[in-house]
């Protein structure tokens, strides 16, 4: 994989959050699903950002669901992981673990004790 088709973390909890979701994905319910995994609060702005990034990249798809008509609401608007979003998921995933693998713990802390 090119370094185009490489993820950045934020990019990579947006497929992770949508993976977890399943078919009940969208801005908000990825928005949420981020925070409650990550404890960190995450703005709507940057969810859709990424998400149209992603979509660009091919890795995501989505469209629009239905309104009732009796609000005034926008339809949401649904996404599905691609196989090229599952895809880097996984190079994603062995990348990082390559990068652990035989990592000394104490390097971490400039040989220090980790408090």
């Amino acid at each position: 994989m090119g370094r185009e088709g490489m993820l950045g973390m934020f990019e990579e909890q947006v497929l992770l959050a949508m993976a977890h979701l399943g078919e009940e994905a969208y801005g908000m319910t990825v928005r949420r699903e981020i925070e409650a995994r990550t404890g960190q609060n995450v703005t709507i702005g940057a969810v859709y950002a990424t998400l149209d990034r992603l979509e660009a990249k091919r890795m995501v798809e989505s469209w629009l669901g239905e309104t009732d008509g009796t609000t005034r609401r926008a339809a949401k608007r649904f996404l599905r992981l691609r196989p090229e979003g599952a895809e880097a998921l996984h190079t994603a995933r062995d990348l990082r673990a390559r990068m652990w693998k035989g990592l000394n713990p104490a390097r971490l802390t400039g040989g220090r004790p980790r408090s």
